[in-house]
């Protein structure tokens, strides 16, 4: 059964990115350091990054996410998606208006300007046909920026919430939860690496 999973690096005062994020920036003062997990040479940390790459059949990200990921300075041939694992979801942004033009023709993006419920509904589809292809249940991955994830969260689209908890205080930021929506969860898992502590949760609806 495919599932919405929010999946998202933040830091123990819970921001996802560093101060002053933007396209040339996307991580913002410091929020390089909310990714050094995926980049790790630890062998959790890449069975973690490996088997969250293998479940996702569709990818939901905001457009200022897409704006970075696809900007000069985003992704390329030695890093993307999963950080070098081998894996080529489609990718389904939530936007207003989509781009005039995209520079990462290589991969399958989707714009959905009627709201981030259509998008997820758009996504939940395409994971399903790449599951009933692969033969194996895949995941829709809601994987940001912080403000489409903690939206989805508010929403009640999302069945499970991974977080990735580096050990840094950052101080300031984007913030993942915004104390407007109180949510009750239910631990499934802690797995605690060199760099990180990998945190999964079941949302209780």
């Amino acid at each position: 059964m495919t599932r919405i999973i929010a999946d998202i690096s933040v830091s123990l005062d819970g921001f996802v990115t560093g101060p002053d994020p933007s396209p040339d920036n996307g991580l913002g003062t410091g929020g390089e350091a909310l990714h050094t997990w995926a980049f790790s040479d630890d062998p959790d940390d890449r069975r973690v990054l490996r088997e969250g790459t293998a479940r996702s059949g569709a990818v939901v990200l905001g457009r200022h996410l897409f704006d970075v990921v696809d900007g000069p300075k985003g992704w390329d041939d030695t890093r993307g998606y999963g950080a070098g694992e081998v894996g080529r979801p489609a990718f389904v942004v939530v936007t207003s208006s989509p781009p005039e033009s995209v520079r990462t023709t290589d991969l399958d993006w989707t714009f959905v300007t009627t709201g981030l419920p259509d998008a997820v509904t758009a996504a939940r589809e395409r994971a399903e046909a790449a599951s009933s292809d692969s033969g194996k249940d895949l995941d829709v991955i809601v994987m940001g920026g912080g403000a489409t994830v903690g939206s989805a969260l508010d929403a009640g689209l999302v069945d499970a919430l991974t977080l990735h908890l580096a050990p840094i205080v950052l101080g300031a930021g984007t913030p993942l939860f915004t104390g407007e929506t109180p949510h009750t969860l239910v631990q499934r898992s802690v797995l605690s690496t060199s760099t990180v502590t990998h945190l999964t949760y079941d949302i209780c609806r």
